[in-house]
């Protein structure tokens, strides 16, 4: 071997060690004890080098993609990394994963590189190792997991745990052959445990993303070639790309990640969604064209579809979309229009959904904040008529479900389903009161501010009074710090001042504190108006600031 690649086969086993220190700098059996389904943190290394530079990093290269041009003056060959640099490296690395702590590495580890050589760019596995007893303890755990938490589970999981699960049940280094049915009824156990859950979102998020990481780096690359870059794909048919069966195997996972993705991710990930559909289709996927028109099928098609003189509705739980054509704007159009929706959503259609609506009148509640979407716009044409408003209470006692969410709202504007309907009930009458203190029980403040603006209007239409004030209470506990609430001139009342005291009797501190911090803008300030205060008065607010300050 001449000296200058000795030199370079130094400095590389020298990265490797910088690597090695690197990683180990944590305390890995922490890590790992946080789930079962966890036997090690990293499970791979990339080394580079260019232009007389080394490095090695936790990277991932993909083994398809060409390794580039030719690199200008450099002296290092093809052959050379091949049959010298590969089989050196590969008996490094493996020495050093040996001295490693057991929890640093998992069952499954690839060591990869990525060499500028003379002749232009190559990638070559450098070695690729598999912990047979790490391999056989975790399939024992994903067993134990699925038996125990999911099928004979009654309560909610970690999203930690859905994480590494879901990408488990997809390696088809633990399962060479995958089973999309028994995946897919994991996945969906996985949600109904979760149901009701606030972190529901998050473990369908891993879900689609575990799913989508299988089908654009796995199932993908065998039948397209990416014709665009790596942040923007555009797939092209390989001339022998063919399924034996269009209908039944892996491609019943790459429909499902569509329709997950389709259904739960924001908009932005839409085109990915459409775009699996997409390559089934072109595949002979008959399932997955009726899918983008149809639908899931899970649905009767008179559940889905309903036309007449004077509306047309059809419903896709696939994009999880209701669209809605008035050809009349009549009470009546609205009514068959509301009644189709509350079939559909007590049929079990997806409650995060939207409403595509065609109509030529535009109304908005008197809310600010508020989306100007189809769903808004539906709900508030049809609040103008003061007859359908039991069928619109009707409608938000099936669509409310806590961290489930209209799809065509997002950030400052997400709100759950049946807002609009509650929102314009309750600026509209008082009879509807108990509704919107329903309403705000399941709302999921931490990710939703709807609200906020909401209370303030509510209070604007009715007022501050012995009818109001339970109510108004109700919605400051759900709402947020950051909500205008100029109702402190009202309490210059002190029957008001006096009911409120008998509001939050009970109440938490915290909660105390809040409701204070909304009407005065904190404690310390109530404080120094109590000081001021004479006789009875006084004596009330002092109270209110020691109930909202109490240890």
């Amino acid at each position: 071997m001449d000296h200058t690649l000795e030199t370079l086969l130094e400095e590389m086993k020298q990265e490797i060690d910088n690597w090695a220190a690197y990683i180990s700098n944590i305390d890995a059996d922490k890590i790992v004890k946080r789930t079962t389904l966890q036997v090690g943190i990293h499970s791979g290394a990339l080394l580079e080098y260019a232009k007389g530079r080394v490095e090695v990093t936790d990277g991932e290269l993909d083994l398809t993609v060409p390794g580039g041009k030719a690199g200008p003056g450099e002296w290092l060959t093809g052959e050379q990394v091949r049959e010298q640099i590969v089989p050196e490296l590969a008996s490094y690395m493996q020495h050093k994963l040996n001295g490693m702590p057991p929890a640093l590495i998992d069952y499954h580890f690839t060591f990869n590189g990525r060499f500028q050589v003379r002749e232009g760019g190559v990638n070559v596995r450098i070695l690729e190792y598999v912990d047979e007893t790490k391999k056989q303890l975790l399939l024992e755990r994903i067993s134990a997991y699925v038996g125990n938490k999911l099928e004979a589970g009654k309560y909610p999981t970690k999203p930690l745990e859905t994480f590494f699960l879901s990408r488990h049940l997809l390696d088809e280094g633990l399962f060479p052959e995958l089973d999309p049915g028994r995946i897919i009824s994991v996945f969906e156990n996985i949600q109904e445990v979760n149901k009701g859950n606030k972190h529901l979102a998050e473990h369908r998020s891993n879900l689609s993303g575990a799913l989508r990481n299988w089908v654009e780096n796995h199932w993908l690359p065998r039948y397209f070639d990416n014709i665009g870059s790596e942040w923007q794909k555009e797939y092209k048919r390989k001339s022998d790309a063919r399924l034996d069966n269009p209908e039944q195997g892996p491609i019943e996972l790459v429909l499902y990640s569509a329709i997950l993705i389709l259904k739960y991710e924001p908009s932005y990930s839409r085109s990915v969604g459409l775009s699996m559909l997409n390559c089934a289709i072109e595949l002979g996927s008959t399932r997955s064209k009726r899918l983008t028109e149809e639908g899931s099928g899970t649905f009767a098609r008179e559940d889905v579809s309903l036309r007449d003189e004077l509306v047309e509705c059809t419903a896709n739980d696939v994009f999880a979309e209701v669209t809605i054509a008035i050809k009349q704007e009549t009470e009546e159009s609205y009514a068959r229009a509301l009644r189709f929706l509350i079939r559909l959503l007590s049929l079990g259609f997806p409650k995060s959904y939207q409403i595509k609506l065609k109509s030529s009148v535009k109304q908005w509640l008197p809310v600010k904040g508020l989306a100007k979407s189809g769903t808004h716009r539906f709900f508030a044409n049809a609040l103008e008529y003061s007859k359908l408003q039991p069928l619109l209470e009707e409608y938000a006692g099936i669509a409310m479900e806590t961290f489930e969410w209209y799809t065509d709202t997002e950030g400052e504007k997400s709100c759950m389903p049946g807002s609009y309907a509650v929102f314009g009930l309750g600026l509209a009458d008082r009879a509807y009161f108990p509704l919107v203190e329903q309403y705000m029980e399941q709302v999921d403040e931490e990710h939703q501010s709807v609200q906020n603006s909401f209370t303030a209007a509510l209070a604007g239409r009715h007022g501050v009074n012995a009818e109001t004030l339970p109510t108004l209470v109700k919605c400051m506990l759900h709402s947020g710090d950051s909500m205008k609430l100029k109702i402190g001139a009202d309490l210059g009342d002190d029957r008001i001042l006096r009911l409120l005291l008998d509001q939050v009797r009970g109440l938490k501190r915290h909660e105390v504190e809040h409701i204070v911090y909304l009407i005065w803008g904190g404690t310390d300030k109530l404080k120094k108006i109590a000081a001021k205060a004479e006789g009875e008065r006084g004596k009330w607010l002092s109270e209110l600031a020691q109930a909202a300050s109490r240890s």
